[in-house]
């Protein structure tokens, strides 16, 4: 049965890279990541907006906050609420994100597809 590679599995710079996935690579991570680049939002806002459920978006938003690229909020007055924005570690994947959505242009188009399947 063949085994997950880990970050000590890889070699040189490609180690960083693995570090780096590890740590924002799941999907969840990823949807919440790039829905609060647009700001600070509510829980039920980023329940709303992600369509993730609570438990999921709870545990998620707890990683995200050990690890340091989001940050919580709690506003006391009537009714409570949590607020959750990016931290200067998960705004410095704005670029990131950018990039990613630029390559995904270029090549995760249809036309694109077709075209380099033709090939």
């Amino acid at each position: 049965m063949s085994q997950q590679p880990t970050t000590a599995d890889a070699g040189g710079d490609a180690c960083s890279v693995v570090e780096a996935i590890e740590q924002v690579g799941s999907p969840w991570r990823l949807v919440i990541l790039h829905d609060l680049q647009e700001g600070e939002k509510r829980f039920n806002e980023l329940k709303r907006s992600t369509d993730a459920n609570s438990r999921t978006l709870s545990r998620v938003l707890d990683d995200l906050q050990e690890t340091g690229f989001v940050e919580r909020r709690l506003e006391e007055d009537a009714p409570v609420a949590s607020y959750y924005s990016l931290t200067a570690k998960g705004r410095s994947l704005c670029p990131v994100f950018d990039e990613i959505e630029s390559w995904a242009d270029d090549w995760l188009a249809e036309d694109t597809v077709e075209a380099s399947t033709s090939d």
